[in-house]
């Protein structure tokens, strides 16, 4: 899970029952109601992104790594009628509020386990697998335990993490990341390495003309098509707006096709 410019509608509107340790808010313009811890990590647009670039159908199971207070596979579940999630996330804390998130939001298809992915018990199989992993190996680390667990990883997690989504993923199945561009060797030598073919990638650029900080990666298990490189889409105007293209997909939900 990492951090970035924050949803304005992603701003806290009322304290929550616990107002000690979460806020109450909304994603997706109002769309959905959102608890997330008052201090520490608190989600930014990757979750968003990466609910629109899952291509689930109505019924169909996704597994998320990392899952926190759950943001992405609730935006998922706006987005995808009758979706089955399970979000996977080793901070019990999170675990809570991601559950007490999917009954404020009427979504009982969507379940929240406390787990490590290295050691992830038998939960099925699945259609589509995703994440926003922690990316930061070096640098100063952050005083606060749930920022620190969020942003910072080993450079060997992603390779972890890819292979426990990829295990139980069906034939044809989806595993899609949010991650650094610079990343993008490691996530594709881990995704090989874990059955699933690099099928295409998604550039986020911040403005126009500027080199993309972020990108959506989609592996295929089994998949056998030739790597893609979509268009991409860009982020903010030059006053700092988001553009139509992400204003759809972060605050009206529409999928990213890629």
């Amino acid at each position: 899970m990492t951090a970035a410019r924050k949803l304005r509608n992603d701003r806290p509107m009322a304290e929550s029952a616990d107002a000690q340790t979460s806020t109450t808010g909304h994603l997706l313009n109002g769309r959905v109601r959102y608890s997330q811890p008052k201090d520490g990590f608190r989600s930014g647009i990757e979750p968003v992104l990466l609910a629109a670039a899952v291509p689930a159908r109505p019924g169909e199971r996704v597994l998320e790594a990392g899952t926190g207070a759950g943001a992405a596979l609730l935006c998922l579940a706006a987005r995808v009628a009758d979706v089955q999630g399970v979000g996977v996330e080793r901070d019990a804390c999170l675990v809570t509020l991601a559950e007490q998130n999917a009954v404020a939001n009427g979504w009982p298809g969507l379940r929240f386990i406390a787990a490590d992915m290295a050691s992830l018990p038998d939960l099925g199989a699945f259609d589509h697998a995703c994440a926003n992993p922690p990316y930061h190996a070096d640098g100063t680390a952050s005083p606060d335990a749930s920022r620190q667990a969020a942003k910072r990883a080993s450079a060997e997690l992603l390779s972890v993490w890819t292979a426990a989504m990829a295990k139980p993923l069906r034939p044809r199945g989806t595993l899609s990341v949010v991650l650094p561009a610079a990343l993008l060797p490691l996530a594709i030598s881990a995704l090989i390495d874990a059955g699933c073919q690099p099928a295409a990638m998604l550039p986020l650029w911040p403005k126009a003309g500027r080199a993309a900080k972020l990108l959506l990666l989609r592996g295929v298990k089994g998949g056998r098509m030739p790597f893609r490189v979509a268009a991409g889409i860009v982020l903010h105007a030059d006053d700092g707006r988001f553009t139509p293209e992400a204003d759809a997909v972060l605050r009206r939900g529409s999928q990213l096709d890629y």
